[in-house]
């Protein structure tokens, strides 16, 4: 480690694995087993607990604490690990946990994602790349978003909720179930207010395909009569050629069958599954 690049004041433990090219500010703290990699960036007062790997190019800033223990009353000390790949800025005060032997041992933040100010990530999530997440938003245990994702500030998701692929949640939501995917949710209670035309498109989705996400918007949210699972049906024999209709009906298949509206739930082992209820304080 290169005594210019590590603030004199700044505490690092020996076990801990720092790339030579790792900025580390004044007051600190990188605990046991953790890995920094080249080009990362911690400003002053950064905590990384433990058991963390951080890969390269990140930049984290002031007060935020990562791979700390979890909030999980189950939790007893046991191996758990956070993940957090490339290019990544952390804001002032967030807090991303480790994961827990319930819920896999892994808490894990892809690539190229801007984590806002007090965000909070709890144990066992599972965040992709290209997501935003803005002031505030609180993650419970088990959270998935998925790439492209975006949440507005304040907003709270439910442990074990899943939110989709380019979907936006709007600020202060109160989001209980799985969140489709390209939807715009918003409102408490939380609904789907239309397709996220401005995510697809930025993410090259071809237009004839958005315009058949908007149909299927009004098919699946809008049209009366049939049954949520007979739009299904009609809609994969329609737009069977467009992957994002297939995707969105793969979702909301996924959701029906699981418990209280999120997919995920399905995977809980602990005992209080049916009554929807769970140990941690998130």
């Amino acid at each position: 480690m290169s005594m210019t690049t590590i603030h004199p004041t700044a505490i690092i433990d020996p076990t801990a694995d720092v790339h030579d090219s790792v900025e580390i500010g004044p007051y600190c703290v990188v605990g046991p087993d953790v890995r920094i990699g080249a080009g990362t960036i911690l400003h002053n007062h950064v905590i990384v607990q433990a058991n963390t790997a951080i890969g390269e190019d990140n930049e984290i800033y002031p007060f935020s604490v990562i791979g700390s223990d979890p909030q999980d009353r189950k939790f007893k000390g046991e191996e758990a690990t956070c993940i957090i790949g490339d290019r990544n800025k952390i804001r002032e005060h967030v807090t991303i946990h480790r994961g827990t032997a319930n819920g896999g041992g892994v808490t894990r933040l892809g690539s190229d994602n801007l984590i806002m100010v007090a965000a909070h990530i709890a144990h066992d999530c599972s965040l992709g790349s290209d997501i935003c997440i803005a002031n505030q938003v609180m993650l419970a245990g088990h959270v998935r978003v998925e790439d492209g994702a975006n949440i507005g500030g304040g907003a709270g998701v439910h442990h074990f909720a899943t939110v989709g692929s380019c979907a936006f949640v709007g600020g202060l939501a109160r989001i209980t179930k799985d969140v489709p995917p390209f939807t715009i949710v918003e409102g408490n209670p939380a609904e789907v207010r239309a397709i996220n035309v401005i995510a697809m498109s930025r993410r090259g989705y071809d237009a004839s395909h958005i315009e058949a996400m908007k149909v299927a918007f009004r098919r699946l949210f809008r049209d009366n009569g049939a049954s949520m699972s007979e739009k299904i049906v009609e809609l994969r024999r329609t737009y069977a050629s467009v992957p994002a209709v297939m995707r969105l009906c793969d979702a909301l298949s996924a959701t029906a069958i699981g418990v209280h509206g999120r997919a995920r739930e399905n995977a809980r082992t602990d005992d209080k599954r049916s009554a929807g209820t769970h140990d941690s304080n998130e």
